[in-house]
């Protein structure tokens, strides 16, 4: 029974070729696949871009395992997996025209405080995911934001206007008050002082 169990454990049930193949092919594929369904899948805007992931590990599951169910099976087409993805990198590390063909470029969504509307939309980026993105990096609305961008990555990267609006404002009522106080003082020292006439 022992022995049946280490067999059943380790003892691979597909070629090693297949094994090593099987996993080269659906990882070539899901790199074309999320390239060619954009940065927004990366990016998890909502909850049905991140079921589509989690689902999506689940379906290729077995393609790259096939009825091979034992530990060196799974070790192999992991090693696989993470050998190919260290070469991959390291070879676009090198060849940056290629990486930009594989990930593509940055859209820049929003610039000068201005809202590009045609780049969300091809993005398939709705205004209030664009907002809640805003809110979870400490921005309270897109007025204050001088520049977004969606990286190759899936990454929004936000950067403020300087200054931001409620300093701005804030700046704005001190100034105010200021010139009210000195008003106030001019018409004090104008004003006839009680008991003289």
């Amino acid at each position: 029974m022992l022995a049946h169990l280490w067999q059943d454990m380790f003892l691979l049930g597909l070629p090693l070729l297949e094994k090593i193949l099987r996993p080269v092919i659906v990882y070539l594929f899901l790199v074309v696949a999320l390239r060619m369904a954009g940065k927004r899948e990366l990016a998890q805007l909502n909850p049905f871009d991140l079921v589509v992931l989690l689902t999506l590990s689940n379906t290729v599951q077995n393609a790259i395992i096939g009825d091979d169910n034992t530990v060196t099976g799974g070790l192999v087409g992991a090693a696989t997996l993470l050998a190919l993805n260290y070469f991959v990198v390291r070879f676009l590390y090198g060849h940056e025209r290629v990486d930009r063909l594989v990930e593509g470029g940055a859209d820049v969504l929003i610039q000068n405080g201005q809202l590009h509307k045609d780049r969300l939309k091809e993005e398939l980026i709705t205004l209030p995911e664009l907002e809640a993105a805003a809110h979870r990096q400490g921005f309270a609305s897109l007025d204050e934001v001088e520049r977004a961008v969606l990286e190759p990555g899936g990454t929004l990267s936000f950067v403020g206007k300087e200054p931001p609006p409620e300093e701005t404002r804030h700046r704005e009522l001190l100034s105010r008050l200021d010139g009210l106080a000195r008003e106030l003082a001019a018409l004090r020292a104008q004003a006839p002082r009680p008991g003289t006439t």
